[in-house]
């Protein structure tokens, strides 16, 4: 009898990193599933945990999607042979029909292109981007207005 692995990782979560400042600063229309190339010291890093995307931002060049200004902090225990870059610019693997609609939405109605997590599923490493339009400074207000009452609100109800 083997042991039962854990496929979501080590704390019962398969979620390695978050962008909440994403959803503050922009209106998210769109979302969308991009596997990422790695290298194999990035996997390790990835399975440890040690990743950033909060300034992190999707760019479109050729006719291919690439993940900029993420950071994957490499082991110390990462191979001696190689010189791990943490922040190099990472290709995103989408469908040639994702890109074209996202080349559409970037160049023709102005939307920018932001990451939103990063996960593993059926042990891959998977980037969620968002199609997003950035918020003013009244939006930002509003959301913060409406957070408050949703809160208030509970408190009200759970005071019955």
């Amino acid at each position: 009898m083997g042991k039962k692995k854990n496929k979501t990782g080590g704390d019962g979560s398969s979620t390695i990193a978050l962008n909440r400042r994403a959803r503050h600063d922009y209106h998210i229309e769109d979302r969308l599933e991009a596997g990422l190339a790695l290298e194999g010291w990035e996997v390790k890093s990835l399975r440890a945990g040690r990743a950033q995307i909060s300034e992190a931002y999707v760019l479109l060049r050729n006719g291919e999607a690439y993940l900029f200004g993420a950071h994957f902090t490499p082991l110390p225990t990462a191979s001696t042979h190689i010189n791990p870059d943490a922040s190099r610019t990472r290709k995103l693997l989408l469908h040639r029909s994702e890109i074209n609609r996202l080349i559409g939405a970037v160049e023709r109605r102005g939307f920018t292109l932001v990451p939103l997590a990063l996960y593993w599923k059926r042990g891959r490493a998977k980037l969620e981007i968002g199609l997003a339009k950035g918020k003013k400074a009244y939006d930002k207000r509003a959301d913060k207005k409406e957070q408050d009452w949703q809160r208030e609100r509970a408190r009200i109800m759970k005071n019955r």
